[in-house]
Order: structure tokens, then C-alpha cells, then sequence
């Protein structure tokens, strides 16, 4: 049954972000164009904003970054599609020059839950971040100050990955290659969360939706193009479909085993850095 056919239906709250491929991923869904257990109503915002609703267990079904599903793992679990996981997909650090060792340098960053600044902190740990909103990252580094505050690097997110060189910024390190280097596994990135407090079977059926929505996407590319363009930041096609392309691959329709171990290694080395609390819960929502 397509989600909106029953409009006495319990309607459950699923956040993302602007960005295109989360719109290109969860419009079909939004829609009522899959089968869902239950209707979905979009939440649209900020990584950061849902990442720290995330921390209140605000929203049953959300899009954050792994860095915060790592804090709230006893209140949500993992969903297996929808995600954001790849190679060469990581957040980049830029500067309006070459820099090598930022240990001790100022980079602006997304923001603490982010796995930009977890990425940040395992390469670099005595990197002293500087947390902004996402969007004001660029400009930062443009300026060399925050507030008042020099500013030497930057850690970007988004489409900005596709537009920092029109900017005169520099790529100081792609932070996929840098984990990709270090483990040999996909970068986490973002992750689809649904609440533990919802019926195993719906939080199951949940994730059959997802998938479904992008099986639909994928089939039917040009359905969600004005829905994408509606909310993306970048409005140029071309920067909209690279950051689809990107972002959009086998890992969000499924992460396989070697999805599965890739997060479990991003939540290993969280832990040894002693910035994630430990969980006696699994992961992923049960098979």
C-alpha cells in the first residue's frame, strides 16, 4: 500500500537535509510513491540542527552524520539503506594556501557531531576546530577570521566539495582518501536512524521503504529533479547530479558487509578517542 493511501494513518516525522542526494533519495518516499509502513512527513533542515535533535530522540526516522549516531545508539539503530557511504567521497580541508600538519592550526568546521570534525580529530588531534554552520565554512576560509578569530583552514562539506577552487581556496587533504589510506574501507558519512522504541517490524518495513525510494529514484531520475531544485543550495544541474552521483551509490541501498564493517571501524576509533559513549545495543537494525 503506498504510504499516503490512508490518510487515518499514524504519520511518522523523517528528517534531512537540503542537500540532492537526500532529496534525490527520499523524495519518491515523501511522496507516497513506495510502499511504506506507515506515512512519511519530510523535516527538512541542517545537518547540525538534526544532528542535535537526534540527541533529544526528537525525530522516529532521521538523517545524520555517523560521528552523531555514535552518541545516541541506545535510543536509535541504524537503518541498512539510505546512507551515504563511498570512496573519495569525504569531507576535503581547504585553505587560501598549501598548508601541510594542521596539528595546532584553526579549521573551521561543520560542527562537533559531524564526521568532518571526527575525521578531523583522528588525522590531526591537536587540530583546534572552530564550529561554524556549515554554509559559513567557505567564507571563513576566504577571510582568514570567524568572529574575530583567525581562521587557517577549512573542513567542507556538501556541494562546496564541487565550488571551493572557483573560490581561489586550495585542497589541503581529501579526508576519504586520508581514511581510505589508513583502513582500506568506505567512508561513513551520513547514516538513516529510526527509533528503537518502534515495532521491530515497522522499523523493518522502514528500511524496505528507504530502499524502495531509491530503486524508484534511480529508475525514474528526472521525477524528483525539481523537488532536488528546490532546496538545493547549488542550483546549477550539473553540480546537483555530480553530488547525486557522488553520494548516491550501491553503499546507500544497501551497505553490504563491507558497509557493515567500515561503520564499525569508524565506531572503534571513536571510542578509542574517547569521544562516543559505549552501547551494549548492535548497530544496524536486526536482520
Amino acid at each position: 500500500m503506498s504510504a499516503h493511501r490512508n490518510p487515518a494513518a499514524h504519520t511518522l516525522d523523517l528528517g534531512y537535509s537540503f542537500c540532492p542526494n537526500d532529496t534525490f533519495i527520499f523524495h519518491a518516499l515523501q511522496a507516497g510513491l513506495v510502499p511504506s509502513p506507515l506515512p512519511v512527513r519530510e523535516v527538512l533542515s541542517d545537518v547540525q540542527t538534526l544532528n542535535d535533535w537526534a540527541g533529544t530522540s526528537r525525530l522516529p526516522l532521521t538523517k545524520i552524520s555517523y560521528r552523531a549516531a555514535f552518541e545516541v545508539l541506545d535510543s536509535y539503530a541504524l537503518l541498512r539503506s539510505g546512507g551515504a557511504l563511498g570512496r573519495g567521497v569525504g569531507p576535503l580541508v581547504v585553505a587560501r594556501e598549501e598548508l601541510g600538519d594542521l596539528n595546532g592550526k584553526r579549521v573551521a568546521s561543520p560542527g562537533r557531531l559531524t564526521t568532518a570534525e571526527l575525521l578531523l580529530r583522528l588525522a590531526w588531534p591537536d587540530a583546534v576546530p572552530v564550529r561554524m554552520r556549515f554554509d559559513e565554512v567557505m567564507p571563513a576560509v576566504e577571510r582568514g577570521e570567524y568572529q574575530g578569530e583567525g581562521i587557517d583552514a577549512g573542513l567542507i562539506i556538501h556541494e562546496s566539495r564541487f565550488t571551493y577552487a572557483q573560490r581561489g581556496l586550495v585542497r589541503v587533504r581529501d579526508m576519504g582518501e586520508w581514511w581510505d589510506t589508513e583502513t582500506g574501507l568506505p567512508l561513513p558519512l551520513g547514516a538513516i536512524l529510526v527509533r528503537r522504541d518502534l515495532p521491530l517490524g515497522v522499523q523493518r518495513g522502514l528500511q524496505e521503504a528507504v530502499r524502495a525510494s531509491i530503486d524508484h529514484a534511480w529508475a525514474h531520475p528526472q521525477a524528483a529533479r525539481d523537488y532536488i531544485r528546490q532546496h538545493a543550495l547549488e542550483l546549477d544541474d550539473a553540480v546537483m547530479q555530480a553530488h547525486i552521483d557522488l553520494y548516491v551509490n550501491e553503499f546507500s541501498r544497501d551497505v553490504g558487509e563491507l558497509g557493515e564493517r567500515a561503520v564499525h571501524e569508524l565506531h572503534r576509533r571513536a571510542l578509542a578517542l574517547g569521544v562516543v559513549p559505549p552501547t551494549a545495543q548492535p548497530l544496524f537494525v536486526p536482520g
